[in-house]
């Protein structure tokens, strides 16, 4: 059975996320990427299917290696989803400064 994985299951894993922050700045080979972890290619190279598999990944051919980056387009969607939650605690975050202000100030 192939199940199809969204982004939010792909992000949902510590690896797959520290491999996107790894990206977030600068293309990289599979061997380059397995390098940052304590784990074995293969493991490091199935999340890289995950994350090619949602989109949240593009590889690029150059030669013989192939690079993988970050998929700008899709990562919007995972932005788009957390903005609301992000606008709902600051909100929270400016009303409790205020609030502590005004105790400070007694």
């Amino acid at each position: 059975m192939n199940l199809r994985r969204d982004v939010f299951q792909a992000i949902a894993d510590p690896t797959r996320r520290a491999i996107l922050l790894l990206l977030a700045s600068q293309s990289m080979t599979a061997g380059a990427i397995a390098s940052n972890f304590d784990t074995a290619r293969p493991t490091v190279s199935k999340h890289l299917q995950i994350l090619t598999e949602c989109e949240l990944l593009q590889q690029t051919q150059n030669g013989r290696e192939v690079y993988y980056q970050i998929n700008a387009k899709n990562m919007k969607e995972v932005a788009d989803f957390i903005e609301p939650f992000r606008q709902l605690w600051d909100d929270r975050f400016n009303k409790l400064e205020e609030i502590m202000k005004t105790y400070k100030d007694k």
